[in-house]
């Protein structure tokens, strides 16, 4: 895809219809940024950071609002013509597969790679993993009706491409905060077998949760299904039924 292209896909018709709620300077927008910053300095601490794939620059903004020295980079011209003015030196038109002016202590990227063709995604992992060792990081395994989504694939294609960097998931960030398959990506120097510890350790809790809510859900289930068959019996335990299982969620 040239350049040409990909400022024609980038334009005001797409910044007011290909967003869901139309993308421009509005509280709805600042509002979420400015939540997704304040978790960002709470919880990771960075010094620095660089929005990859920025846009209308709103991340930057919040977070250098919070103090943090935050830039940001983003393909689309129209985009960048819309940052706000006191930020503007901070943000600049690029593509993320280009080489960056410097590191960063974290690398956001948030609903980009999904734009890419494969081959340049590939690239751009390669590329952003060279400038920071925390990449928070987030695309759509889903939303395939997009026109500009060129490359939309599950958690663990992108999973892959980062270990092949040696950047591995952060088992005990909850990234939820952004989207639900939100990652963090931190380069990782511990030897294979503390790796797979770590995500053994975490693939235990959430099957074990996943597990034990399946068979409250089928106790319930019979639970209910014994109130139905027994209704001369229901008179005599009126609410008795849910009582029970109140008492079983509590305990």
């Amino acid at each position: 895809m040239t350049e040409r292209d990909e400022q024609k896909l980038y334009d005001a018709y797409y910044f007011a219809h290909g967003c869901g709620e139309p993308y421009q300077r509005s509280e709805v927008w600042l509002n979420l940024f400015n939540a997704f910053a304040e978790r960002i300095v709470r919880d990771i601490q960075p010094g620095s950071v660089l929005d990859a794939g920025c846009a209308m620059g709103f991340l930057v903004e919040a977070l250098r609002n919070k103090g943090i020295d935050a830039w940001g980079v983003d393909i689309s011209e129209f985009a960048i013509g819309k940052v706000a003015p006191d930020i503007k030196e901070y943000c600049w038109t690029g593509s993320i597969t280009e080489p960056f002016p410097r590191s960063y202590d974290l690398i956001v990227s948030i609903e980009v790679f999904e734009h890419l063709p494969k081959e340049e995604s590939e690239r751009a992992v390669g590329n952003l993993c060279r400038y920071s060792d925390d990449i928070l990081f987030s695309s759509t395994p889903n939303d395939y009706k997009e026109v500009s989504h060129f490359n939309v694939q599950p958690p663990e294609y992108w999973a892959e491409l980062f270990a092949q960097e040696g950047f591995y998931r952060d088992v005990d960030f909850d990234g939820s905060f952004i989207t639900p398959w939100t990652v963090r990506f931190r380069k990782v120097n511990e030897p294979l077998h503390r790796i797979i510890r770590n995500y053994e350790r975490k693939y235990w809790l959430l099957w074990k949760e996943n597990t034990d809510l399946r068979n409250l859900t089928l106790e319930m289930r019979e639970d209910l299904s014994d109130h139905e068959v027994n209704p001369q019996e229901s008179e005599k335990t009126s609410g008795g039924i849910f009582q029970d299982l109140i008492r079983r969620l509590r305990g």
